[in-house]
């Protein structure tokens, strides 16, 4: 599994340093050659890193100015890649987490993105899902306890298999240990959606501190074991 970013602009000379560059850092590239192919791409599909050409692409600044509205790539890391129009505050200011200013060099976008992998690792580990299966105990109010077994887990939600009644929109206390780890988890969560076939999700919606950073830690572990070797010495995280 590797990251995978945007590049929304036209400029050859750009994207020869930036792939390149990405590219041995196990970080795939993308390109759109205008702002609404651009637009369109963040609309259908989740990037862990948006870099888009703020001064030489008619409508950059915009579709920037846009990102952090979208659904499905508000929270992505996002870089602006300046040319003499727009000012480095200005760029901040819209939506910028990172700055490039041309001409770029291979020195300068390797340092930008050294700096930045960190951040695309946890994006990426914000919706991850692991698969695994695993005991839950869940109880929801004025029902009878469900015992469980999980097919995924994100730091979000699981989503699950049980039998027996699971109300939807429901508060619900979850009880679990993660595979590997004899400490218990014990966390309030929501009932999202529950079917007839015996399968549902739940999202989180108060997790201790310390089972919060259990969960983070155990998750970027088998992260780390699925991502290029490249990436691997840069997750530090939680």
């Amino acid at each position: 599994m590797t990251l995978e970013s945007l590049l929304i602009s036209h400029d050859a000379a750009l994207l020869g340093v930036l792939r390149p560059t990405l590219e041995k850092m196990a970080v795939s590239v993308e390109v759109c050659a205008s702002s609404e192919a651009g637009s369109d791409a963040l609309g259908k599909r989740k990037f862990d890193a948006v870099i888009v050409d703020c001064d030489d692409l008619q409508g950059g600044v915009e579709v920037l100015k846009g990102l952090r509205k979208a659904r499905s790539n508000g929270s992505s890391v996002s870089f602006a890649v300046l040319n003499g129009k727009t000012t480095t505050q200005e760029a901040f200011q819209i939506g910028a987490n990172f700055v490039l200013q041309k001409p770029l060099t291979p020195l300068n976008a390797t340092r930008c993105f050294n700096a930045a992998i960190s951040f695309m690792i946890r994006e990426r580990r914000r919706y991850y899902r692991q698969p695994v299966e695993m005991q839950v105990r869940i109880c929801v109010a004025e029902s009878p306890e469900v015992v469980a077994t999980t097919t995924n887990l994100s730091e979000g939600g699981m989503a699950l298999r049980f039998t027996g009644k699971l109300p939807r929109d429901s508060g619900a206390r979850l009880q679990f240990a993660l595979p590997g780890s004899n400490t218990s988890l014990e966390l309030q969560g929501k009932i999202a959606w529950a079917d007839e076939t015996g399968h549902a999700g739940i999202k989180f919606v108060e997790v201790p501190q310390s089972s919060q950073y259990q969960l983070e830690k155990w998750l970027t572990d088998h992260l780390r074991n699925e991502m290029p070797r490249p990436l691997q010495g840069f997750v530090d995280l939680p």
